[in-house]
């Protein structure tokens, strides 16, 4: 005797669930780098004046 005819030989076929959840984080995944790609770059900040608090041979007297 072979043993049992309906045995499955083989990797099992995974449940639709784990599917639908790859798809889901594939599709986020695909979101997220479309929207940094569209970002552009930061816009600087403006400099503030700086102010200088050396003083010149003129400015002593």
């Amino acid at each position: 005797m072979h043993g049992p005819p309906s045995a499955h030989h083989g990797r099992p076929s995974a449940p639709p669930a784990r599917y639908a959840r790859a798809f889901a984080a594939a599709v986020v995944a695909a979101a997220a780098l479309i929207a940094a790609a569209n970002a552009g770059p930061a816009r600087a900040a403006e400099p503030e004046p700086v102010q200088s608090s050396v003083r010149t041979s003129g400015e002593m007297r």
